[in-house]
């Protein structure tokens, strides 16, 4: 069995996820969230989802971004 890189349990159904040419091993997509999610510069929550960059920053939200005065964001097209 294979061991959470995040949580430590030795677990039949883990599951790996390769990000940036390494691989990392999880008992779950709360592990996997955790420890590979992006956080919001702003409010700190983990961004699972499309969220919105600029210059290498993350935001949860537009509302997020605008309180750290960052405007002009929007979706990837």
């Amino acid at each position: 069995m294979a061991s959470c890189e995040t949580c430590g349990n030795s677990y039949d159904k883990a599951f790996q996820v390769v990000m940036n040419g390494k691989s990392h091993t999880f008992d779950s997509f709360e592990c996997a969230i955790f420890a590979l999610a992006p956080t919001c510069k702003q409010c700190g929550t983990r961004i699972v989802g499309h969220g919105l960059e600029k210059a290498g920053t993350f935001y949860c939200c537009d509302h997020c971004a605008l309180n750290d005065g960052v405007s002009g964001l929007r979706d990837r097209l």
